[in-house]
């Protein structure tokens, strides 16, 4: 009797083993979809961020900038403490919804508070230049 009980117990440890080790049931093709989608979603959020942006002094203008090509501030270029080299931003001035798209081609602003760092050219379509600095939004867009 008791080598029967042993063995029934043993029986019991390893079923519930089998069960607890089952996978989950699949999920249908729709809700593997959304699931899908969902993570889709999420990898394509873009970058966004609100705060004052600037623009070069002319004093810049000629020199190397961070990504090596040289800083022309006629060109529709900005400089971020952290976004990758070469990528593109929309600028979007709050006060007057004016907006320019720009490549990443250097780091800063140094200046604290300051989250941007445009060039004279993209300051000047956002209408940037007489304050010299401005509340924006900034959108990674590539």
């Amino acid at each position: 009797m008791y080598a029967q009980s042993k063995r029934l117990l043993l029986f019991a440890f390893l079923l519930l083993g089998c069960v607890a080790c089952q996978d989950k049931k699949p999920e249908s093709p729709a809700a593997d979809a959304v699931s899908t989608a969902k993570k889709e979603t999420k990898a394509k959020k873009t970058f966004e961020q609100k705060g004052k942006a600037s623009y070069y002094s002319q004093k810049f203008h000629g020199r190397e900038t961070a990504s090596g090509e040289t800083f022309n501030n006629n060109m529709l270029v900005a400089a971020h403490k952290t976004l990758p080299l070469g990528s593109k931003v929309r600028v979007t001035n709050l006060e007057n919804n004016k907006q320019v798209v720009v490549r990443i081609n250097d780091r800063g602003p140094f200046v604290r508070g300051r989250i941007i760092d445009l060039s004279r050219a993209a300051a000047k379509r956002v209408d940037l230049v007489e304050d010299g600095t401005g509340p924006v939004k900034i959108e990674r867009i590539d």
